[in-house]
């Protein structure tokens, strides 16, 4: 277990995306992932207020009410951390600081919830005044509404100047950054970020850790995507440079018995001030390798090999 950031929120290193929940699973079969997590130690749950409102016939929410279902289930969650996000609900668009609140109500109704223990902007609105945003998130936090602030797709810059915001008003601090991050997606992290994250003690957790299954080496070609669910998602990876990073996977994974997803999880969990990578599971079958990952240190030798390969992919990907 590692703390996020400068916050108290312990979890498991690594965080199970529920993107999928409603999407491409079910509730019966997201009850199933959620259990089977828990029971591999897993404790840190991420989605969203908009998930999986692009689904036809769906509306937005669907992800935080089958985690509710499932939490009421369980009749407990003191031993979970749920994080989840605002800004992208199709009824709560922007982040001025009536649809800041009024979507975290909506988003507490849904999880069961007193509070969210770590409440996400999820995309920038730049036609709200920063300084509202971040009134509006303090006045959440002092509410007991959520315990804790983190920041999602927003730029460096804007990153700092929230921060600064806060410290100017004797706010509290972001304590999480979730950006695009993984073995084929190391920019704009690494040279925008990283300096950013260290600076100011936030805790990352990367999303698309696994390049939207791109990582898992079951994406060889174009056509082996060609109509699945994640075909928009996956085809921004196909590069020579992206596939010979797979190869390089392929080499290490094989050589240490483990899958190709554990050891690209594990170069994540390897790297400066990430907390826990975001995965999703569809099924109970794909866990395994997903939890696998925290028991995976790479050598040294392993990580460079890793670290040579993924350079050379394009930035732009």
């Amino acid at each position: 277990m590692t703390l996020i950031g400068t916050s108290d929120l312990e979890v498991f290193p690594l965080a199970l995306g529920g993107n999928t929940f409603g999407w491409t699973s079910d509730e019966r079969e997201s009850h199933a992932v959620l259990d089977a997590f828990v029971e591999g130690g897993g404790n840190f749950i991420d989605t969203a207020d908009m998930y999986s409102a692009w689904v036809p016939g769906n509306s937005g929410g669907e992800s935080e009410t089958i985690i509710g279902s499932w939490i009421a289930r369980r009749g407990a969650h003191d031993d979970l951390v749920i994080g989840t996000k605002v800004s992208a609900h199709p009824q709560f668009m922007g982040l001025s600081a009536a649809n800041v609140v009024a979507a975290a109500d909506a988003s507490l109704a849904r999880l069961g919830v007193d509070a969210i223990d770590l409440y996400w902007a999820h995309y920038d609105d730049e036609s709200t005044s920063l300084e509202e945003t971040v009134a509006a998130f303090e006045g959440l936090r002092t509410a007991g509404k959520i315990r804790h602030i983190a920041l999602s797709n927003y730029s460096a810059t804007r990153v700092a100047e929230w921060i600064g915001i806060a410290q100017a008003h004797g706010f509290a601090l972001p304590v999480a950054l979730q950006p695009h991050y993984n073995l084929v997606a190391r920019e704009p992290y690494e040279s925008e970020f990283a300096a950013l994250v260290e600076a100011n003690g936030l805790g990352v957790v990367p999303y698309f850790s696994l390049a939207a299954g791109f990582l898992t080496g079951k994406y060889r070609t174009r056509e082996d995507i060609a109509g699945k669910a994640r075909e928009g998602q996956v085809g921004g990876y196909f590069t020579d440079e992206g596939l010979a990073v797979v190869s390089t996977l392929d080499d290490i994974s094989t050589a240490r018995g483990v899958e190709l997803a554990t050891t690209a999880l594990a170069w994540l969990q390897a790297q400066p001030n990430v907390v826990a990578p975001i995965a999703s599971a569809r099924t109970v079958e794909q866990l395994p390798a997903l939890l696998a990952a925290a028991s995976l240190s790479l050598t040294p030798d392993e990580l460079a090999q890793l670290d040579a390969v993924s350079a050379r992919v394009p930035a732009a990907v």
